[in-house]
């Protein structure tokens, strides 16, 4: 076999290999003027090599992020470095749909992308290529573990019957907002309360009636709420409010207006009117209070004090 022959072989299996391979290869000049398109390229644009060849890339495929992408190119060109893209930094650069059953639930092709210098024989970058890797599998696995994950967050924050903060929760909340108003000084007022008298609801209603209470004074409570607020199930019938740039003034005022709105609200079950009411008690962060739990325990002493004095009231805390 001559020496002329073998070189046309060893040509005839990089061109086949180019076609055939895997990832989508794309050979760009200065100009990002298209001088090849493999297979993989074609296979999933529809484009045939031969119809763009000497097409400009950003003309052709006008959804590219045009600036972007030539600024990175440019930084190939005189760096003669490669350049990495990932799908975590951009989903994609040519918008292929997703045939892969198994991550069918992605509609597009995630992708990686490499950028590669390429030099003639002077040793001057002409060129450059673009390699992309389909890595959905890869990013629809990640995705979900983050969306499980992020999940599982949201459930070990939550009370599973009111969907409010759980206590562990909403204690890391409060403790955040005691230590702002130690650095920043503004107001901050704790609003404890409870069901006045629950344990009679339970006893003629039956404790699915007292679920249904609960359930229906967490949501009177979560309308009363601004985004800033933080509300918890502190546990049992007893709830708790942190609110954030608040005086005691107005918390009793979001206090008073809750507290009416409950006793005004009655929660309609199969035919049954129910009326609860509830005591509360306030406290803004005082001079003396020296910790979370002391703060805490000075607006359970105020509750205490709503409901010995005659329940369904409101009580703040007075410094002695």
């Amino acid at each position: 076999m001559s020496h002329d022959q073998n070189a046309m072989n060893e040509l005839h299996w990089l061109i086949d290999m180019v076609q055939t391979i895997e990832v989508g290869l794309v050979v760009l000049d200065k100009n990002f003027d298209i001088q090849l398109w493999n297979g993989f390229m074609e296979d999933h644009s529809g484009v045939e090599p031969n119809a763009i060849k000497g097409e400009n890339l950003f003309t052709t495929f006008n959804d590219l992020p045009a600036a972007w992408l030539k600024q990175k190119m440019e930084s190939v060109f005189l760096l003669k470095n490669r350049a990495f893209i990932s799908w975590e930094q951009r989903p994609y650069i040519f918008k292929f749909k997703n045939y892969r059953p198994i991550t069918g639930r992605a509609d597009f092709m995630y992708q990686n992308v490499t950028l590669l210098p390429l030099s003639s024989l002077t040793g001057q970058v002409t060129h450059i290529s673009m390699i992309i890797y389909d890595v959905t599998d890869v990013a629809v696995n990640k995705l979900q573990i983050n969306a499980a994950n992020e999940r599982l967050e949201y459930l070990s924050q939550i009370d599973g019957l009111t969907q409010l903060n759980n206590r562990r929760y909403w204690q890391e909340c409060m403790q955040k907002e005691f230590d702002r108003h130690k650095r920043y000084g503004d107001e901050t007022t704790l609003v404890m309360f409870d069901i006045d008298d629950f344990k009679k609801v339970n006893d003629n209603y039956g404790h699915t009636i007292g679920d249904k209470v609960i359930q229906h004074i967490s949501a009177l409570l979560k309308q009363s709420l601004r985004e800033t607020d933080s509300a918890g199930r502190y546990g049992g019938e007893e709830f708790s409010v942190v609110l954030a740039k608040t005086s005691a003034a107005d918390s009793l005022v979001f206090a008073e207006r809750l507290r009416k709105k409950i006793e005004e609200t009655a929660l309609v079950h199969e035919g049954q009117s129910i009326n609860v009411t509830v005591s509360i008690g306030i406290c803004d962060i005082q001079d003396g209070i020296e910790n979370s739990a002391q703060w805490l325990n000075l607006a359970d002493e105020a509750l205490y004090n709503a409901k010995e004095s005659g329940r369904n009231k409101c009580v703040t805390h007075k410094q002695k």
